[in-house]
């Protein structure tokens, strides 16, 4: 079985042997806040690849980016007997998890070597040693004397799946694609329909705008729930400008509840304590709007009563979010989204209606009822919704579990 796959930078532009070959920068162009070598590392390791190298005189300032001289120092420098797929990319390809992922999960390896040319090579294991030393002979010091290389040496190469489609970032135009290729990637499927066409494009704006400074994914959710506690105090009042503006800062905050997350994906800055920041801030924000909401009420009406609905209210949430992240979210690691659905198995029919009403396109009826001076009438659907919701998302899980045991006693048949 070959050793994992090693992903190849070629760098014109860090060579020392031909630098009227140069053509555009290398590795450390920036995209989005990070260079396209670090940007090459950090994919390429999400992708299970073995190592990053990038060939070239100058290094990458990468301590995971090793750089060598020349195809005769990489030759060296991989242990004895090792044989791993090669991945060959110029240094100004836009690396991506997608489709490094399943160029390391090819099964039907080429003979030799596979391309999709002026972009990427893959080198076959058992080849692997050979193509090196081929490059090194040929004296190969961009992307295109590689392929010329290889292409004199084995003949012309397979063609790569069409789903292996890299970008190289050669000028503006290609760096503006990059940004904006990286920039639909992060819209999600679960997205609910006013998230998708209101929400999600505000936000990919924000998070463009910040992914080059020093602003954290971590800072980004404390931000927002600053925003969205904000509302609150608003959203006391019995004034419609006055709910108005907290329903705003309420939309507010959860359009900039999206960035924390894109600027995770894209600057590989997921983690644990990240997916915990996240969902929580949302559960206290809404906390704190329904408690608002109720004691607004509860001024207005001169009476205790709404008080009871944004118990309930409250109960319900903390409830609900407590029992999800006690079940599913507490054992995970920071290898990817902390939080995807109230359910094990997403596609029961219960499990999809549950996730389409966690979604946050209520808050457009908030905005609604706040216009007119009513956005407390919003407390009376949530105190009846929340509890129901936690009642259902119980049921579900003890649903799960009792058709575990029963996969787990039930024989098999023609045993």
């Amino acid at each position: 079985m070959p050793d994992s796959p090693i992903l190849i930078l070629v760098d014109p532009s860090a060579s020392s042997v031909d630098k009227r070959s140069v053509a555009a920068p290398g590795g450390n162009r920036m995209v989005l806040g990070l260079s396209l070598a670090q940007r090459a590392q950090l994919a390429a390791r999400r992708a299970d690849f073995g190592r990053t190298l990038l060939i070239g005189k100058r290094g990458t300032g990468i301590p995971e980016t090793v750089a060598l001289s020349g195809w005769a120092d990489l030759t060296a420098s991989l242990p004895s007997g090792q044989r791993s797929p090669l991945a060959i990319a110029p240094a100004t390809v836009l690396a991506e998890v997608d489709w490094l992922k399943t160029l390391a999960e090819i099964e039907d390896a080429p003979a030799v070597w596979a391309a999709v040319s002026g972009r990427i090579i893959l080198v076959a294991a058992a080849a692997s040693r050979e193509a090196l030393r081929t490059l090194d002979e040929a004296g190969a010091t961009d992307f295109g004397a590689v392929q010329t290389a290889l292409g004199r040496r084995y003949g012309l190469p397979a063609n790569l799946p069409a789903v292996i489609d890299p970008l190289v970032v050669d000028g503006r135009s290609s760096q503006r694609e990059a940004e904006r290729r990286l920039l639909r990637k992060l819209v999600k499927d679960t997205d609910g329909f006013m998230a998708r066409h209101v929400e999600r494009p505000l936000s990919l704006q924000i998070s463009r705008l910040l992914a080059p400074t020093a602003i954290t994914p971590n800072q980004m959710s404390l931000v927002s729930v600053a925003v969205g506690l904000c509302a609150g105090p608003f959203i006391l009042s019995s004034r419609p400008l006055l709910q108005t503006i907290g329903a705003l800062l309420f939309l507010a905050h959860s359009i900039l509840d999206g960035c924390d997350g894109e600027l995770a994906r894209l600057k590989f800055q997921q983690s644990h304590l990240g997916g915990v920041l996240d969902f929580w801030g949302d559960n206290v924000v809404h906390v704190g709007i329904f408690a608002c909401m109720a004691v607004g009420w509860c001024l207005a009406a001169g009476a205790a009563w709404p008080l009871f609905l944004g118990a309930a209210a409250v109960l319900g949430t903390l409830g609900s979010a407590g029992f999800v992240y006690w079940r599913l979210m507490q054992a995970k690691d920071g290898g990817g989204a902390l939080f995807t659905s109230v359910s094990a198995e997403p596609e029961r029919p219960l499990a999809r209606m549950l996730d389409a009403a966690s979604r946050r396109d209520f808050i457009y009826l908030v905005i609604v009822l706040a216009l007119a001076g009513k956005s407390s009438w919003f407390l009376l659907l949530a105190a009846i919704g929340a509890p129901i919701y936690f009642l259902l998302v119980v049921f579900l899980a003890l649903r799960e579990r009792h058709s575990d045991c029963d996969g787990e006693t039930r024989p098999v048949r023609g045993a």
